[in-house]
């Protein structure tokens, strides 16, 4: 046993010096943790392995379906998935260490911007955050990022999610725009470009209407969160949505274990960033999902895989 498991070693080590060296790619297969049904981490996700798969044969990427960010951390940790996307406020949370232990995870890319906001009907009397205290209101999924995203904005209020609201947390993100619609919430709150709560709400035949921070509140928000950056949606974003919305918000990621090889990180970035038009094309929001982005997005350089600041280093991105 012990001389197999020693040609197996010697075996993947020759693969991986072969595929660094200009070889011929190894197949590999890579789990990918996304989130529950009908939010943006499944839709991504889905859109993402399409088009690497496509863009490189070798690799195949198998999307997951996952509780969200909250448990895609842990597994990644457990080497139970290769990669997943995570929200920005939990990575960060997780590269910081606060409430646990900093986590050793890396950066492969950032997806797109997350900027924070709630989506009530049309015909809603609510016109301010501060209108929504004591309504109910759908937060997300339980293990989504969302719901970190929106205690973080709250709390540079000066609200609690759970005191001051009637706070709601979803076995699905899918379920959301039923229930504002229906009248069981007031408003579900949500983040990123191409949301696909957003989308259902504003298509909806009544008609949707956003509440986000004010000017003076996302100055209050960054005074007291300064990793939550200024974020505009822009004009259009969303059907019947004509002008611009400013709000506050972060960058999501696809993390990778600890333990994925840096010729297998390597290959994913160039895969990933060759097919940047692409992918872009097929989902408007990976439009955002660029190399530059993700050296931008990263609150250090030595968050990003070594395999992807390989890669990097060759384009000329980083020294």
């Amino acid at each position: 046993m012990k001389i197999i498991a020693l040609m197996c070693a010697a075996a993947l080590i020759a693969g991986s010096a072969a595929a660094q060296d200009g070889g011929k790619p190894i197949p590999t297969t890579l789990s990918l943790g996304t989130a529950t049904p009908g939010g943006g981490f499944p839709l991504y996700g889905g859109a993402f392995a399409d088009i690497m798969n496509k863009a490189d044969p070798t690799l195949t990427i198998e999307p997951r379906a996952t509780k969200g960010s909250t448990e895609n951390i842990p597994l990644l940790e457990a080497g139970q998935l290769d990669i997943a996307l995570v929200a920005g406020e939990p990575a960060y949370e997780a590269f910081k260490g606060i409430g646990r232990p900093a986590t050793k995870l890396k950066i492969i890319t950032a997806l797109y911007s997350n900027p924070g906001m709630f989506v009530v009907r049309a015909d809603s009397p609510y016109k301010t955050i501060r209108d929504l205290v004591g309504k109910p209101i759908a937060f997300g999924a339980k293990g989504s990022g969302l719901v970190i995203l929106s205690r973080y904005v709250l709390d540079g209020l000066g609200l609690n999610q759970d005191k001051d609201f009637q706070a709601i947390y979803l076995d699905h993100a899918g379920d959301g725009p039923a229930m504002v619609q229906d009248g069981r919430v007031a408003a579900l709150w949500g983040a990123g470009l191409g949301w696909p709560g957003f989308k259902t709400m504003s298509e909806s035949p009544g008609g949707a209407r956003f509440i986000a921070p004010n000017a003076e509140e996302i100055a209050q928000i960054r005074a007291k969160h300064t990793f939550l950056k200024p974020m505009v949606v822009a004009p259009g974003s969303y059907p019947n949505q004509p002008a611009s919305i400013d709000s506050v918000g972060s960058w999501s990621f696809i993390l990778a274990r600890e333990t994925l090889p840096d010729d297998i990180a390597y290959r994913l970035a160039k895969t990933l960033h060759g097919a940047e038009a692409a992918f872009g094309e097929k989902l408007a929001q990976a439009k955002e999902t660029t190399a530059v982005n993700t050296v931008a997005a990263a609150p250090s350089i030595e968050l990003i895989h070594p395999g992807v600041l390989k890669y990097f280093r060759e384009i000329g991105l980083v020294k």
